[in-house]
């Protein structure tokens, strides 16, 4: 069974997409989508087995797919540089970026280390800069395309992981400035803030936070948890013609759950809309079953 996308078929027939981060959750997710609706892909990230494990799935779902693999931590620059470089190579054109790679663990502000706030802020920040600049300047500034950046649920603050909610809240401002330098050159540059997903990266977690996770959905107003598909529904959305004149804005895809506030009990319901189920290999997060 193929991907289940709502948009038309060989959407992207022809064009070029470089999604960093590729190798699971929602970077996943989105080439999966992509490549089914016809994108030559670039996966990027630190782990090349990981990205040569997706680009077999795409190229099993849909014979004849393209799909290049480049290893790279975003966080060096000249690696950066040479990834983009190697990508314009390979396909001699970039329309658009899926700027998805980061990570963080979670810690109190009071007990992160320098080392460990400059590790997730050059992660979350500094990585997604140079990665959009690389594919600005060495390609998108004479031919346009068009930036997703992912970043986070991080409004009214981010307790427990403040150096990531740091870095995302400057991508969004990256995003902003870059959406009107960049104007002039035809790019259209937006971001994609995942609330709750459950996606592999739960798993990641150590053991303390489980309950927190467990207990997550009772905060959400429409009481479930998000799943990766309906955040590449969104990114998909914003690099697509039907977004030519959507620039410089953060898409919330988190069932509101920024705007529930403490002194309004949610009520418990069941009536929440059915999730949109569109990746088929999909796979539940194991702390969610236990």
């Amino acid at each position: 069974m193929p991907y289940r996308t709502v948009f038309r078929d060989a959407l992207f027939a022809g064009q070029v997409v470089i999604v960093t981060g590729g190798g699971s959750g929602i970077g996943r997710c989105t080439a999966h989508e992509l490549s089914r609706l016809g994108a030559r892909l670039v996966l990027v990230g630190r782990k090349l087995d990981k990205l040569q494990s997706v680009a077999a799935e795409l190229q099993s779902d849909n014979p004849g797919a393209e799909v290049e693999c480049l290893s790279c931590d975003i966080r060096e620059e000249d690696r950066v540089a040479d990834t983009v470089k190697a990508a314009l190579a390979r396909f001699g054109r970039i329309d658009g970026l899926v700027n998805n790679a980061g990570g963080q663990f979670p810690a109190p502000l009071a007990q992160i280390s320098q080392k460990g706030w400059d590790a997730v802020v050059r992660n979350n920040l500094t990585g997604g800069f140079l990665v959009a600049r690389e594919c600005y300047t060495q390609w998108m500034a004479d031919h346009g395309g068009s930036i997703v950046n992912i970043v986070a649920d991080m409004w009214m603050g981010m307790p427990n992981m403040g150096h990531s909610g740091a870095a995302r809240a400057g991508m969004v401002n990256f995003t902003e400035t870059a959406a009107t330098e960049w104007g002039v050159s035809g790019v259209r540059v937006n971001a994609v803030a995942p609330g709750w997903i459950a996606s592999s990266g739960m798993d990641t977690y150590p053991d303390w936070m489980k309950p927190l996770i467990r207990d997550m959905r009772n905060h959400v107003p429409m009481q479930r948890l998000g799943n990766e598909a309906e955040v590449s529904a969104a990114i998909v959305f914003l690099l697509s013609p039907a977004a030519s004149f959507v620039s410089g804005t953060t898409l919330r895809v988190d069932a509101a759950v920024p705007n529930a506030r403490r002194h309004y009990p949610l009520p418990k319901h069941s009536n929440a809309p059915k999730p949109f189920d569109g990746f088929h290999r999909a796979v539940s997060p194991k702390v969610l079953e236990e």
